[in-house]
Order: C-alpha cells, then structure tokens, then sequence
C-alpha cells in the first residue's frame, strides 16, 4: 500500500532534502523519493540534496505520478537508514 508524505504541495516543493538527515530523521525511511533541483557530489555523481517532489513506498506508483504531472526529469532516490541499495535495485550476481 502507498502513502503521500503528509505535507502541503506548496511546503513540499520548497524543502531541500539532504539524504543524510533524511536517513537520520527517519521520515522518509524506506520511501522512493523524487527530488527537483538537485546537488550532486562531484566525486560520486549521486545525489546529495534535493527539493522533494513526491515520495512514495512504491517505485511504480512514484514513477506513475511523476510521468502524469509532467515531472520527468526528477532523481529518484531510496532513502534507507544506512547505504543499502533496495532489492528491487540490486544487481544479481552470477
């Protein structure tokens, strides 16, 4: 089942969401999160702060609403307590 973050659209669009206070906050545990306007770490090339978009538990659902708002352009990112990479985004190992 999914769930929106409880927040209005207009107070949503203007946080900047820095992935590691969001693991550390817990709020977005997880959740897939869209995010807008994004800083990247030059070394990595993964994001590092956004403005948050949507969220969701969903990858599908996500994406889906992304695709109809016309946000297509958006990171997607897992936020998860530590590094962990999500099942659905781990590679399989032969």
């Amino acid at each position: 089942m999914s769930s929106r973050i409880t927040t209005s659209p207009a107070l949503v669009l203007e946080q900047r969401l820095s992935l590691q206070r969001a693991r550390a906050d817990g709020l977005l545990r997880g959740r897939w999160v869209a995010l807008d306007d994004c800083r990247y770490d030059t070394r990595t090339s993964q994001v590092v702060e956004g403005s948050i978009v949507d969220s969701d538990e969903d990858l599908v659902e996500l994406c889906t609403r992304m695709r109809s708002a016309d946000l297509q352009h958006c990171a997607i990112v897992f936020c998860s307590e530590d590094d962990e990479t999500p099942a659905s985004r781990a590679r399989l190992s032969h």
